[in-house]
């Protein structure tokens, strides 16, 4: 008799679509996939990321026959409980940046005595147990006082790992505190999307239920990356309360550890849960990616992250110290502006993204001389979530179709470009670097990516990398092993280039220019 392999199911519940992919648990074999799309907008009910949910578990065949399941989610969006586990408020989502302002009173306020308190005990590194984080640091300070936002930036890199930005969830709970205070005083757990996904397949079961890990919590502003607790000290001081000892926080859970079982009621109970991850560290998960590896992800946002052996604490804010879903770091440098800025492109030309790329492919490297600088959401790396997005160097001679497509493509890999450099300056080990996600489909940006990042770069099959890390993930916890299975890599192909220098010193030039100018501000 042959034995039915045992599958897995691994969700990627992104910012527009959740995705879910079947595989062999042992091999990693793709059976099945479905997707659903999420709404627009930066302020979501996550209600909708549930209906969503069920919708690509149906287009997928279900998960009747599927032993394990593991949700990866877009990383920072605020999901706030009140005590009976109702969501108080639509979540906020990573790209909302309206708490720009709150990043910046958060690094203000924070002392540099406050980096080094004393963590959690192991008790309290989830759930709403364990002791009082003693004064709430910031309670009652003028959120204007003057203060060295450089010396703050330092203390938050030591306290966290990271320097918060508008994306972080701990500057959301602080906008929330001073534009909805009243919701604020209602919030009884803080969850990221993912938990609370996770949470609503086992049944909503209590807020002491929910769980987490590494990689997503050290995405929040209120967790001590290297040594693995939460900071209940930094969840007051967002929240402008006193008793953040009593707002539950998910349990983080080990890396492979399994969250429970599904909920019997929705007919789930023969699931296994994964603890989940951050979209990022999914995706590493999924290219089976080790130190020295760095992916390039050119989707809604650019992420530069690199596996490290060890913790990373950037001042300056370019780099976010954050957790892997192994055990190991993720440090990581976003853009928020990547594939959205090459659709805008697109639409102004009236192509669609392959004749975008062939016309880019037509241009000379510096597009002869027209520069985009595509802060066309604002930015977070650099920080100028007040920006607005330039094109300079318009002549008669720069004025063709064919050099604002390469210049669009150009923009967004020097972005990327900018943060690699900035890991690279960390100390972050970078030996091999592949670019995936939906601009990775663009054949100019495979073939530009290298003479702009000065280096080879490796492009593995188009894929749903973050729903594949899920699903290994979701194989770990049903296996109960000390490793993750191993399963075969995705076949790449390796692309190379003269490195187009000028490029990027023209990018630096007029970003310079551009970060120095009042709108930026």
């Amino acid at each position: 008799m042959v034995r039915k392999p045992t599958l897995v199911a691994g969700v990627d519940s992104s910012t527009q679509s959740c995705t879910v992919v079947v595989r062999d648990a042992g091999t990693g074999a793709l059976r099945r996939t479905g997707r659903a799309s999420h709404p627009d907008g930066t302020e979501v009910d996550p209600e909708v990321w549930w209906d969503a949910l069920q919708a690509a578990v149906a287009a997928a065949g279900g998960l009747d026959d599927v032993a394990a399941v593991s949700v990866a989610g877009q990383q920072h969006g605020m999901v706030v409980l009140d005590a009976d586990g109702e969501v108080i408020r639509p979540a906020l989502l990573w790209n909302d940046t309206r708490s720009a302002r709150a990043a910046e009173d958060l690094i203000a306020e924070l002392e540099p005595g406050d980096a080094h308190r004393p963590g959690p005990t192991a008790a309290d590194r989830g759930g709403g147990s364990g002791r009082a984080a003693g004064r709430t640091a910031g309670a009652g300070r003028a959120p204007d006082r003057a203060v060295d936002l450089a010396a703050g930036r330092a203390a938050w890199a030591a306290a966290t790992g990271s320097v918060p930005v508008a994306s972080f969830t701990v500057t959301k709970l602080r906008w929330l505190a001073d534009h909805e205070p009243g919701n604020a005083a209602r919030v009884a757990a803080v969850a990221l999307p993912h938990d609370w996904l996770t949470w609503r397949l086992a049944g909503s079961p209590g807020l002491d239920r929910l769980v987490t890990d590494r990689s997503e919590a050290s995405g929040t502003g209120y967790f001590d990356t290297a040594r693995g607790t939460y900071r209940r000290d930094l969840l007051g001081l967002a929240l402008r309360r006193d008793d953040a000892a009593r707002i539950v926080l998910p349990r983080v859970l080990r890396a492979g550890e399994a969250a429970g079982t599904g909920d019997p009621g929705l007919g789930l109970g023969h699931l296994v849960l994964g603890p989940g991850a951050g979209d990022n560290a999914a995706a590493a998960l999924g290219l089976g990616m080790g130190p020295g590896d760095v992916a390039i992800s050119i989707g809604t946002s650019g992420v530069v992250s690199a596996v490290s052996p060890h913790p990373v604490a950037d001042d300056s804010g370019m780099v976010a110290g954050f957790a892997d879903a192994t055990g190991a770091f993720l440090p990581m440098a976003v853009t928020l502006n990547a594939s959205r800025v090459l659709d805008v492109v697109g639409r102004l030309l009236g192509v669609d993204h392959g004749e975008l790329s062939a016309l880019a492919l037509a241009a000379a490297p510096g597009a002869a001389g027209l520069t985009l600088v595509p802060y066309l959401e604002g930015e977070r790396t650099p920080n100028l979530p007040g920006a607005t997005g330039s094109l300079l160097g318009l002549t008669l001679a720069s004025a063709t179709r064919e050099n604002l497509a390469r210049a669009a493509v150009e923009a967004v890999l020097c972005g990327l470009a900018d943060g690699l450099a900035a890991l690279e300056d960390v100390g972050a080990p970078v030996e091999r670097v592949r670019v995936i996600g939906g601009g990775a489909r663009s054949e100019a940006v495979r073939r530009i990516a290298p003479t702009v990042l000065g280096r080879p770069v490796q492009v593995p099959e188009p894929g749903e990398y973050a729903a594949d890390g899920a699903a290994r993930q979701a194989a770990w916890a049903l296996a109960g092993t000390v490793d993750p299975p191993s399963w075969r890599p995705a076949p790449s192909r390796t692309y190379d280039g003269e490195p187009a220098r000028h490029v990027r010193e023209r990018y630096a030039e007029v970003r310079h220019r551009h970060v120095a100018s009042p709108h930026a501000r």
